[in-house]
């Protein structure tokens, strides 16, 4: 993905804003999450390839880098890629400005999992138990790879560098070129006498249930990264990373609107008409609130603070109650009569009563 265009990848201009970025971001991610596209290899490596191009772009820092050097450069990073200017005078000149850097056991790969969560845990956050299977450190040889009482010898060919260099006479003078000793695979070390349980490797695949701490206000499709929680590296190699997915079920309460909540409250004719006293769901417990005498259909009431805690900041947003009005559709003749004396009481115009609401809805059974 390196010298692919980020902005093409998730689908914007190189002008558009951090909102649009994360409203295309997110339409992306529920296109080719794996979950949706079960046995897709295409989908699974698209929706990688969108997760990192997000996860550069919606950082101001980053996002700035990558518009100067055109790749995600850090601050403070060569702007050469991944190498540094060390690197270059390596390859050059065999070494001949600084010592030899040991290639040693390598960090294990990053992995994903996704987790469902409800609107109340992701409102006020939550601790999760998450369990995966993956690359975990042998137990027998504590990652060595090797037997107990065993251990590593050092490479003959590298000698413990973990690289082998090749020299070449070029035009330029001689050309010194290195890669990962071929003996070795870059550890430095051979084995010769390797653990049974993980055949050399220092790891085993097993299930391992992990504490993830969910933090207040996080949104459907958010994704936390965690640290030194993902594969074990071979041979003692340090863990990669674990980016855990959120999805956060629907709740029939509730529609979310940032960090706002809208609920559709139903109350009789009779009540907006007269008024009355009607109790409504919070995320936590329920509250009373009063319906004015009078009150139209799409009447909203705003509860301040009982909204979703606020990711970045203190506070909640609030929740806002939709009153609708329901119509009686079921009238017997006695309510029909009643409604047809209050009509007539306020002057208002009503259809004849043609055998009565009721009557005609018996007549049709």
């Amino acid at each position: 993905m390196a010298n692919s265009d980020l902005y093409a990848i998730l689908e914007v201009e190189r002008t558009c804003t951090q909102e649009e970025l994360k409203v295309s971001y997110r339409r992306l991610a529920r296109q080719y999450h794996p979950d949706a596209n079960t046995g897709d290899p295409h989908a699974e490596a698209r929706f990688k390839e969108v997760s990192q191009a997000y996860e550069i772009l919606s950082d101001p820092e980053r996002r700035a880098n990558y518009d100067r050097f055109g790749s995600d450069v850090g601050a403070g990073q060569s702007p050469f890629g991944a190498g540094s200017v060390q690197d270059i005078f390596d390859m050059f000149f065999g070494g001949m400005g600084g010592t030899q850097a040991r290639r040693g056991p390598q960090s294990g790969p990053d992995a994903e999992v996704s987790i469902d969560i409800t609107l109340e845990e992701a409102a006020f956050g939550a601790t999760r138990e998450v369990t995966v299977t993956l690359p975990q450190r042998c137990s027998t040889c504590d990652g060595s790879g090797c037997a107990p009482g065993t251990s590593p010898i050092t490479c003959e060919e590298c000698h413990g560098a973990g690289e082998v260099r090749r020299v070449r006479n070029s035009i330029l003078g001689q050309m010194v070129t290195s890669q990962p000793c071929p003996r070795c695979q870059g550890m430095g070390s051979r084995i010769e006498t390797p653990c049974v349980d993980c055949r050399g490797e220092g790891r085993r695949r097993e299930s391992v249930t992990l504490s993830a701490h969910i933090p207040a206000g996080v949104e459907d499709g958010s994704t936390m990264r965690l640290a030194d929680r993902g594969p074990a590296g071979v041979r003692g190699g340090p863990n990669g990373r674990l980016f855990v997915h959120l999805r956060v079920l629907a709740d029939p309460r509730f529609v979310r609107d940032g960090d706002d909540l809208h609920h559709e409250a139903h109350v009789a004719f009779s009540q907006a008409v007269l008024g009355a006293t009607i109790t409504v769901p919070t995320l936590r417990e329920s509250v009373e609130i009063d319906v004015d005498p009078g009150s139209a259909n799409g009447t909203v009431h705003r509860i301040r603070h009982e909204g979703v805690e606020h990711l970045h900041g203190r506070g909640r947003g609030d929740l806002f109650i939709h009153l609708v009005v329901d119509v009686p559709s079921d009238l017997d003749e006695t309510a029909e009569e009643l409604l047809r004396q209050w009509a007539t009481h306020r002057g208002e115009a009503v259809n004849e009563a043609s055998g009565g609401l009721f009557r005609r809805r018996k007549a049709k059974k």
